[in-house]
């Protein structure tokens, strides 16, 4: 059939309408409150490629290297253009502008379909429900095309885009990496009568970690696409539902999605200032979603994850099926399974502790890293090297003592390397080890923010670790403390997963305005990262990308040519961009000191400089070597072109207004548009601090605070030398002054704010960042949802003192 109605469908018809609809058919059929539609089936879909003959053309087309990006593009462009370009059957088009007649603006619900409604009034809400969404194993729900508000001179086309959309570059990519034959995922549309809601949101049914009775609910103005894209920090309801108390946290919400009264269009639209800070749900709706909520876990009996809709009794027409609530009519808009609630939650035996804070502020995870947890390192063993703590855990293992690259090849599971500093090009080696000890560096050095990415527990700046302790000699590491310890102090237990470690025990992060993302050195760190629920990568450093190649961009150009170059980059960006869609990832070019360059194949060339912080790196390097830079470049233009417009591009060291205008005609050449992707600069320097009000002028989206080169260009210390670390304070008033200052002189010049050096990690910094208003805040991975919380202290303590002084 052409058509099924949704009061036809059930959760058995996954083949025939996609898994939204037959989640939807499935609701309707339980009598729970769905608006009245239908499905343009996946048998109508294929009987249009398959009449038209396209469809051996089609697959033929998609079946390319999705690796090499131009073919990529080539592909997805000839497959949409097959769809798009090819009409609809006469038979086809009736059945679907029929059945789309009976939905009818006067919500004509299923059962009354058989009068048909003034032709080409009604709006409805078009969705793309592919046989591969929601599956156990693989989840491709968001990857095609939605569209809202739409009536009948634009029907057809929305339900062919509809199609076309199974074959977007990110689409063909994703089922070709997932194993999936391009020929046996179908596509189905569903076409429901338009909710024009007033409020809507998501609800948890049961708590969406542990599968306790606790019931969560996130609201937001407006249509739900704006909750669940991302685009509005909605309130956050916890209900107990035992007793039904509820905790209530309201965000400030700034924009909402509506339809536009005059064109019918979906628009986004700032919320009234008087509507911002106001609580969305009222206790009696609240308690219409929570009977809602039990009705459908009952149906499945298993937690569900809902999205629903509020519309105004007096605005949504009387029939379809609905609830009533106190104040308006609720409706469901989808449901499926909650898939986070792990074994180990179901079983009682999750860990509720949050984390603790050590010395110097940075948060430490509560559980031991990637080796060995629940340790004591207070046991009889002898401390024979101590240093600073840098990625928390506590491990046991032979110490395997690397002095040269060579040496890494003896680095297996388990051990624990000790070196003078670590390297890009030891990444590979990190990731097999159980911890890391170094001679030298602080808490921002390589072998510190490396660690507590992956995990893995790490003690640095001992000054003597690789003369005192030998080779094979077994050790034990405590990464809290700081020491090293002769012996096996912790003995072997379950390993700790560390993408688990930093899981949110509730994905449902505190709802906070002040966005709180994620720094990311290394792609391979990114699944760690998006685990954390952050709002998105404040930074993604390209050098680990770069340099984990052991040769000089100029070096691996001249031996592998510039499309595998520029193909290295798209690779490692496309990762953490994949992971974190449609949440932004912001992308620092090149920074890398000509000292970790001569370390490198093609190396010998590079300058000598007596101290390479202070020399040819960031956005002077790039600007001075163009043709290089170009292929960086030439990668973010790929991206974009395959969709990734969540990437963000920001340039690193920069000092002034001309620094900007340079790179931004240098993107206009690679063919990058300033105007329509978001770019800015990273403040490190007085100076750049200092000038912050040109480089706003000259068209910068965003100044983000790389506070590590900061306080040392400040405060004249070298942050990865332990004989002055005492000195390094990103809280001196000096550093904090430029802070505040470049918040200010932003906000005067709508220019977003953030920071993405390691004092986001610290509560003192956070405190002191929101109160100046700050746009966004990126930690360390292991201390996003401590930010989190205390970034929600802070904007409640504000809201409250507003209030009392009104």
């Amino acid at each position: 059939m052409t058509v099924l109605w949704l009061d036809e469908i059930s959760s058995g018809d996954l083949e025939r309408v996609g898994g939204k609809g037959a989640s939807l058919g499935e609701l309707t059929g339980a009598g729970l409150p769905v608006p009245p539609g239908f499905v343009v089936t996946a048998g109508a879909y294929r009987s249009f490629i398959e009449e038209a003959e396209i469809d051996e053309e089609l697959f033929a087309a998609v079946d390319i290297d999705v690796d090499d990006s131009s073919a990529l593009a080539e592909a997805a462009d000839r497959a949409q253009e097959l769809i798009l370009e090819t009409p609809f059957p006469d038979e086809l088009r009736e059945e679907i502008l029929e059945s789309y007649r009976q939905v009818g603006t006067d919500g004509a619900s299923p059962s009354d379909r058989g009068t048909s409604s003034r032709a080409g009034e009604a709006f409805v809400a078009v969705r793309s429900s592919a046989t591969a969404e929601d599956l156990p194993d693989a989840s491709f729900a968001g990857q095609q095309e939605t569209f809202l508000n739409v009536t009948a001179e634009d029907l057809l086309d929305r339900v062919r885009e509809c199609w076309a959309s199974l074959f977007t570059q990110r689409a063909i990519y994703y089922r070709q990496e997932q194993g999936f034959d391009h020929s046996a995922v179908n596509i189905a549309v569903v076409v429901q009568q338009m909710v024009d809601a007033e409020k809507s949101g998501v609800m948890f049914t049961s708590h969406p970690s542990t599968g306790d009775p606790t019931m969560i609910i996130e609201a937001a103005w407006g249509l739900g696409e704006a909750v669940v894209s991302g685009a509005v920090s909605p309130d956050n309801y916890v209900i107990e539902r035992e007793d039904r108390s509820i905790g209530v946290t309201v965000a400030e919400k700034k924009v909402m999605h509506e339809k536009d009264e005059e064109t019918g269009e979906t628009v986004e639209r700032e919320v009234p200032q008087d509507k911002r800070n106001e609580r969305v749900l009222s206790d009696d709706e609240i308690s219409a979603l929570i009977d809602l909520g039990e009705r459908v876990e009952d149906h499945y009996d298993e937690p569900q994850d809902v999205e629903w809709a509020i519309v105004d009794s007096d605005e949504q027409s009387s029939s379809g099926s609905r609830t009533q609530s106190g104040d308006g009519e609720v409706y469901m808009l989808q449901s499926r399974p909650i898939t986070t609630i792990d074994e180990a939650a179901e079983t009682g035996d999750v860990d509720a502790s949050k984390g603790l804070t050590d010395g110097s502020g940075g948060v430490q995870a509560a559980s031991s890293g990637a080796g060995t947890s629940g340790a004591d390192s207070s046991g009889s063993g002898e401390v024979i090297v101590d240093g600073l703590g840098s990625s928390p855990g506590t491990v046991s293992g032979p110490a395997r003592i690397v002095t040269k690259l060579d040496d890494l090849a003896k680095v297996g599971e388990g051990d624990i390397i000790v070196t003078e500093m670590t390297m890009p090009d030891m990444v590979p080696a990190m990731k097999r080890a159980s911890g890391i000890i170094t001679d030298e560096g602080g808490m921002t050095s390589h072998a510190a923010i490396i660690s507590r990415e992956l995990g893995v527990p790490a003690i640095v700046g001992t000054t003597n670790a690789t003369s005192v302790l030998e080779d094979g000699q077994v050790v034990t590491l405590d990464g809290n403390k700081g020491a090293v310890l002769e012996g096996t102090e912790v003995e072997p237990d379950e390993e700790t997963e560390p993408v688990e470690e930093v899981r949110p025990q509730s994905p449902v992060k505190p709802m906070t305005a002040t966005e709180v993302k994620v720094n990311v050195s290394i792609p391979e760190a990114a699944e760690r990262a998006a685990a954390t629920g952050a709002d998105g990568v404040g930074l993604l450093r390209t050098e680990h990308m770069i340099l984990s190649l052991n040769q000089t961009p100029e070096k691996f150009i001249e031996e592998n040519g510039t499309d595998t170059y520029t193909q290295e980059l798209i690779d490692g960006i496309r990762g953490v961009a994949d992971e974190f869609y449609p949440r932004p990832v912001r992308v620092r070019t090149l920074d890398a000191p000509t000292d970790e360059f001569r370390q490198l194949e093609g190396g010998a060339d590079e300058p000598k400089e007596h101290n390479p912080m202070l020399g040819y790196r960031g956005i002077r390097r790039s600007l001075d070597r163009p043709d290089v830079f170009a292929h960086e470049l030439e990668a973010f233009r790929r991206l974009y072109e395959l969709g990734y417009d969540n990437v963000e591009i920001m340039f690193p060291l920069v000092n002034d207004a001309e620094d900007i205008y340079q790179a931004k005609s240098l993107m206009k050449e690679a063919g990058i548009d300033p105007e329509k992707r978001k770019w800015g600069a990273m403040i490190e320097t007085p100076a750049a601090a200092l000038a912050v009000e040109e480089l706003a002028k000259a068209g910068i989206d965003f100044a983000s605070f790389g506070t590590n080169d900061l306080t040392q260009y400040t405060l004249a210390v070298d942050r990865n030398n332990e004989h002055v670390a005492d000195r390094f304070d990103e809280l001196h008033p000096a550093v904090l002054r430029l802070l505040g200052d470049v918040i200010e002189t932003c906000r005067e010049h709508d220019v977003d704010t953030s920071i993405c050096g390691q004092a986001g990690s610290k509560p003192e910094m956070v405190r002191f960042l929101v109160n100046e208003g700050i746009s966004s805040i990126s930690a360390n991975i292991d201390a996003v949802r401590d930010v989190q919380h205390e970034v929600k202290r802070v904007e409640q303590k504000l809201l409250l003192e507003s209030r009392r002084a009104e």
